[in-house]
C-alpha cells in the first residue's frame, strides 16, 4: 500500500467534512467524484445548483452537499460573524454580504469557522495569498503557534532515504525569508506535521550550503542561530544543523561530515533556509526523482485549511483532501 493510500484509509476511518469552494474549476468536480467514490471525506461545494450542475456534467458527484451563498439560511449568520470578527478593521454588514456572496473562499472559511465544515482545500485557481488571507483574518493562528508556515509532503519512489522515501520539506510554500526565530518555529511545526502524517519519529535537519562550519557567511549564521533556538525550545526533538543536504540524508556522508550527530544521515524533515531553496528543492524532487509532492500544506492555522499548486491535477486535490481530513482528525 502506497503512502497516500494509507492516508486515505486513515481519512475513511473517521470521515470529515471538507469544503471545496473553487466550483469554477473542472478539477474540483473530478476530485469530488473520486473523493466520494473512495469514501475519503464528505464534500461541500460552494456555488449555485445551476453552476455546479453545469460544471460537473458527466461526473457522478451524488452525495456532495451544494451550498449556495445566495440562498443558504446560514449566510446571514456568517455575515453577522464576519462583521463581528472584522469590526476593528471597519467591516460593515454591506461589505460582509458583498464578500460572502461573491468570494467563495471567504464563504468556505466561514463554514469552517462556524463548525459547518471541518476543513477546506483551495488554490487550484487562486494564489496562495488569496487562499490564506481569509484564513488569517477569520481563523487566526493556532494557540501556541508563532507563525503560519507551509510544507510539502514528498514521497520519493524506491528511495532508501528518509522514512522509506517520505519527507517533509519546510517551508516550501509560504514564508519567504524567515529569521532565526521563525526558522526554528517552522522546524517545530514541520516535525509535528511529520509525526501526524507519517506516524514515525521526526528527525530534523536544518539545511545550509555549509556543514558544521565548513563555510562562513551570514546565511550560515542564520541557520546556526535557528538551530540553537530550536534545540532550546524543543529539547526532546531530534534536530541538528547546519547540514548540507547530502550530510543530512546519506548515512556515509553524514558520518563523515558530521560525526557524532544523531541526525546526520537519517533526516526525514528537511528545513530549508528560505523559500527560494524550499521551492526549488521540492520541484527538483518532484520533476527529477518523480516524487509525489502534496502541498503546500499549511501548519499553524487554528483549523485545517490547505493550499494547492495552481498546476495541480484532480488526483493531487484528492490527496490533499485526504491529508486535510487526517489533520482534522487531530483536532478532535
Amino acid at each position: 500500500m502506497g503512502f497516500i493510500d494509507v492516508i486515505k484509509e486513515r481519512a475513511r476511518n473517521n470521515k470529515k467534512t471538507i469544503v471545496l469552494p473553487e466550483t469554477e474549476d473542472r478539477r474540483t468536480y473530478e476530485a469530488t467524484a473520486q473523493i466520494l467514490k473512495e469514501g475519503i471525506a464528505n464534500v461541500v461545494l460552494v456555488g449555485s445548483e445551476e453552476a455546479v450542475k453545469k460544471g460537473s456534467e458527466g461526473l457522478d458527484i451524488t452525495g456532495a452537499v451544494i451550498v449556495d451563498p445566495a440562498t443558504s439560511d446560514k449566510t446571514q449568520g456568517y455575515i453577522d460573524k464576519l462583521v463581528e470578527l472584522r469590526s476593528k478593521k471597519g467591516m460593515t454588514p454591506e461589505q460582509a454580504k458583498e464578500i460572502l456572496l461573491n468570494q467563495y473562499l471567504y464563504y468556505g472559511v466561514m463554514m469552517v469557522k462556524m463548525g459547518d465544515a471541518d476543513g477546506m482545500v483551495s488554490g487550484a485557481c487562486h494564489s496562495t495569498a488569496d487562499t490564506l488571507r481569509p484564513c488569517l483574518q477569520i481563523l487566526k493562528t493556532k494557540p501556541g503557534t508563532k507563525l503560519v508556515s507551509a510544507f510539502f509532503l514528498i514521497v520519493v519512489p524506491n528511495c532508501e532515504y528518509g522514512a522509506n522515501g517520505a519527507f517533509v520539506f519546510g517551508d516550501s510554500g509560504l514564508v519567504q525569508d524567515p529569521n532565526p526565530e521563525e526558522l526554528a518555529a517552522i522546524a517545530a511545526s514541520s516535525a509535528e506535521s511529520f509525526q501526524l502524517l507519517v506516524q514515525e519519529e521526526p528527525i530534523v535537519a536544518m539545511l545550509s550550503h555549509s556543514t558544521k562550519g565548513s563555510a562562513k557567511h551570514a546565511l550560515v549564521d542564520k541557520v546556526v542561530e535557528a538551530t540553537k533556538i530550536a534545540k532550546e525550545e524543543n529539547p526532546n526533538l531530534k534536530l541538528d544543523g547546519e547540514l548540507q543536504l547530502d550530510a543530512a540524508i546519506v548515512p556515509s556522508v553524514g558520518s563523515s561530515k558530521a560525526p557524532g550527530s544523531d541526525v546526520a544521515g537519517k533526516a526525514n524533515v528537511l528545513i530549508f533556509p528560505n523559500l527560494d531553496a524550499g521551492n526549488i528543492g521540492y520541484k527538483l524532487a518532484q520533476r527529477l526523482a518523480k516524487a509525489e509532492a502534496y502541498g503546500p500544506i499549511t501548519q499553524g492555522i487554528a483549523k485545517p485549511v490547505n493550499d494547492l499548486s495552481r498546476g495541480c491535477s484532480a488526483e493531487d486535490i484528492v490527496g490533499v483532501v485526504a491529508i486535510t481530513a487526517v489533520q482534522c482528525q487531530a483536532e478532535d
